[in-house]
């Protein structure tokens, strides 16, 4: 049950935060599709979208990032804790604390691979809402006629590569830097988890979650930007999924896939990450799970 309860609060976390900055992430994939016309940072971009299109269109997508990251969330935090504890137990107390940052850097990458497969036709199906809102009305609407239109392979799985490309990094980047530095900030404070109360360790979620989101975003923000081209409809010319990427790599240019919609990125991701490891543990804690935590021999009640 524990898995079943940690792949639960997982899809929580994870469908509620990326649904809630639906708006930020319309402004940075507009951003990266239309740098000439969206070109003026992110407030004046949230402006131009509302004065040209309504404040509806900020909610373009919600339905399959909702739904699609919910389903993300269930495979890659359920999938996380699977491989973590089985890694540990496998390994022995003090073989896994001391190759911790190995545990979190596997486990998170295999995680990632399998929620990818199911996250990658919703992806797709959001990015092709939010570059053409008037494809389709909404997830249920958008599904068959990207079917009919491209096929399942070319219309969902354009952007397979370039989501784990960009997926997986990310995910291990922010597993290992928020426990590294979730244990920085309860080495700096001087307590354990176990002496703080329920607000201060929810306070070290959200605080090491900034951190790992921010240098998460900046890992992966150039297969972020090649996602969202790929699967703007027509993007890269009629090729296969390599050449596609190729051509857009090329037509972009370095600067462009490091940097373009990098700042609304960032805010986005440091806040999306903060927020899910503060729901994760909250929910965990409501299901009635203790979350499992690395044990050093030398310190049994650390974390």
């Amino acid at each position: 049950m524990y898995f079943i309860k940690g792949a639960l609060a997982g899809g929580i976390c994870c469908g509620v935060t990326h649904g809630a900055l639906t708006p930020v992430d319309v402004v940075k994939t507009r951003i990266q599709l239309e740098p000439s016309v969206y070109n003026k940072g992110m407030i004046a971009s949230f402006r131009q979208i509302v004065a040209k299109e309504g404040a509806g269109a900020l909610l373009t997508g919600l339905g399959p990032t909702a739904v699609g990251y919910f389903v993300q969330g269930w495979f890659k935090f359920g999938g996380v804790e699977f491989f973590k504890v089985q890694a540990s137990k496998a390994l022995g107390d003090e073989s896994a604390w001391n190759n911790r940052v190995a545990i979190y850097l596997g486990a998170a990458a295999a995680a990632e691979f399998i929620a990818d497969i199911f996250l990658c036709p919703l992806e797709a199906t959001r990015i092709r809402l939010v570059s053409n809102p008037s494809f389709a009305s909404g997830l249920a609407d958008a599904f068959p006629k990207i079917i009919k239109q491209d096929g399942i392979i070319k219309g969902f799985y354009s952007g397979f590569g370039p989501i784990l490309f960009k997926q997986i990094p990310y995910t291990m980047a922010k597993f290992a830097v928020q426990g590294i530095a979730a244990e920085q900030i309860y080495a700096a404070v001087g307590k354990k988890p176990s002496e703080l109360s329920s607000g201060a360790n929810l306070g070290v979620a959200l605080g090491s979650g900034v951190i790992a989101g921010v240098a998460a975003a900046i890992i992966s923000h150039p297969a972020d930007t090649l996602l969202s081209m790929v699967n703007k409809e027509g993007a890269g010319g009629n090729g296969s999924i390599t050449s596609r990427l190729i051509n857009l790599a090329r037509e972009a240019g370095i600067v462009r896939l490091c940097l373009n919609g990098l700042g609304p990125r960032c805010i986005m991701i440091g806040v999306l990450t903060a927020g899910q490891f503060a729901l994760f543990d909250t929910v965990m804690a409501a299901t009635g799970a203790t979350k499992f935590h690395f044990v050093d021999p030398a310190n049994p009640e650390g974390h």
